[in-house]
């Protein structure tokens, strides 16, 4: 009998390159303050496709397809007044289902509103030029959020959320003290 008899009808393409421009059911994976070498500043979203969703006709193109994958946006503060446009925010807030006149007092709350909640959101392919090289990237603004069509979500992430000690980056940021008995020189 044989080990192995090849049959390649199962394989698939794991491409890994950006989304097809599309609307997709998201998961605000988590949220945070990040900062250029320059300083510039932003404000991240870690968008992930619902993988509860496969079983859904209409979305087989979009999130059975591209489950689990995650899109990146950032929403800079602007340089001429060193805010970020609240504006902008609104659209994301009410497409999550914070009720009208609900308070926010800090960006931390803000940031704790947002992660976790669903919205369905439109993702645009489009090109980025840097230092001369031209590379796909996925696009999403602020007014491209609305209301889930599947507001219940039974999302299963696919990494553990929890903070694990041995990760170097799980003080957020927050100094670190050392003692000269850490160092090994």
């Amino acid at each position: 009998m044989a080990f192995l008899t090849t049959d390649y009808k199962e394989n698939k393409s794991n491409d890994y390159g950006v989304l097809p421009t599309g609307n997709y059911e998201m998961i605000i994976k988590s949220t945070q303050e990040r900062a250029t070498q320059s300083g510039a500043e932003s404000l991240q979203l870690d968008l992930i496709v619902r993988n509860d969703l496969d079983g859904v006709p209409e979305l087989a193109e979009t999130n059975k397809k591209y489950h689990n994958r995650h899109v990146f946006m950032d929403n800079w503060k602007r340089k001429a007044t060193g805010q970020y446009d609240m504006q902008g925010f609104q659209y994301i807030l009410d497409a999550i289902g914070v009720p009208e006149g609900t308070q926010i007092n800090s960006i931390d709350d803000f940031l704790s509103v947002l992660t976790g909640k669903v919205a369905k959101v439109f993702v645009k392919k489009g090109k980025n030029e840097y230092n001369g090289d031209v590379t796909d990237i996925n696009q999403v603004a602020p007014w491209n959020f609305s209301k889930s069509d599947y507001p219940q979500s039974n999302h299963q992430f696919k990494e553990a959320t929890q903070t694990n000690s041995a990760d170097p980056f799980a003080n957020n940021g927050q100094a670190v003290s050392v003692s000269d008995e850490d160092l090994p020189f």
